[in-house]
Parts: C-alpha cells; sequence; structure tokens
C-alpha cells in the first residue's frame, strides 16, 4: 500500500482590528511562507486582490539583523514599491536565507494600480513594531500597520 507525504500545514493570512490601526497575520510552515502570507494579507488591505492581474513581475529584497527586523524591512519595502510606482502583488514567492533568517529575495507578480479597475481599500502608511511577532518555529506572524 502507498504511502501519502505527510501533509503541509495550510499557509493562511489576514486581518485583525486593533484599537488605532489594523493588524496583519499569516501562518505557514516556513519564514518564507509566513512572509509571503504577510505580504498577502498587506496587499489585501490595499485593494482587492482578486481584481489583480499577474501581468508583471518585481523582484524585492530585504535584509534586517533578526527575523522581527526582517518582516518589518520586507513588507516596508512593498509598500515602497506600491507608492513608487503603484505595483500591486497577486502572487509572492520569498526565499529566506539565513538561521534564523535575516535576508529575503521575493518575486511579487502583479500589476500596477489601474482605477478603472481596482477600488483603493485603505492606505497604509509604514510598518510598525508595536506587539509585532514573527516565529518561524511555531509558525505563526503578525504585524500591526499603522493606516
Amino acid at each position: 500500500m502507498p504511502t501519502s507525504a505527510p501533509a503541509r500545514p495550510a499557509r493562511r493570512w489576514g486581518t485583525f482590528p486593533t484599537t488605532a490601526d489594523v493588524g496583519i497575520w499569516a501562518s505557514g510552515p516556513t519564514a518564507g511562507a509566513l512572509l509571503e502570507g504577510l505580504a498577502r494579507a498587506l496587499y489585501g488591505l490595499l485593494v482587492d486582490p482578486r481584481g489583480v492581474r499577474p501581468r508583471e513581475e518585481r523582484v524585492v529584497r530585504a535584509h534586517g539583523r533578526d527575523p522581527a527586523e526582517l518582516a518589518v524591512a520586507f513588507l516596508g519595502e512593498l509598500l515602497v514599491l506600491e507608492e513608487a510606482e503603484g505595483f500591486l502583488g497577486r502572487q509572492v514567492r520569498a526565499t529566506t536565507r539565513g538561521r534564523p533568517p535575516t535576508s529575503v529575495v521575493a518575486r511579487i507578480v502583479g500589476e500596477r494600480f489601474d482605477p478603472a479597475r481596482h477600488v483603493a481599500r485603505t492606505e497604509v502608511k509604514a510598518v510598525t513594531y508595536h506587539d509585532l511577532r514573527f516565529d518561524p518555529r511555531a509558525g505563526r506572524a503578525r504585524v500591526i500597520v499603522d493606516l
């Protein structure tokens, strides 16, 4: 009887309310999966990702002294890309380096904001360190963003 490979934990992401801002969270089996989930949650705050078409690709690099700083730097780079080019991601593939992870190279597939097709949701001003958690061993991450 053939054996099946062990099931990988599902990658999930979303938002949660805070008193003044909003938080994003992700779960996944690796640091890269957590960063991918946080990126998708961030894009979900900015615009409905279902309307973003996979037309162009961008490569984003970020570094941090520790995993928490890496998460803030990575999400900050995504905000810079959105602010400078209007680029919105639909698909995210992140590869981390280091133990614990201190750098990431991510391929972001998406397109530029098109006001005729995209409805802007929320403007995110910054990524904060407040109550930040990034724990690849537990498969969970959460970040509060400043609106």
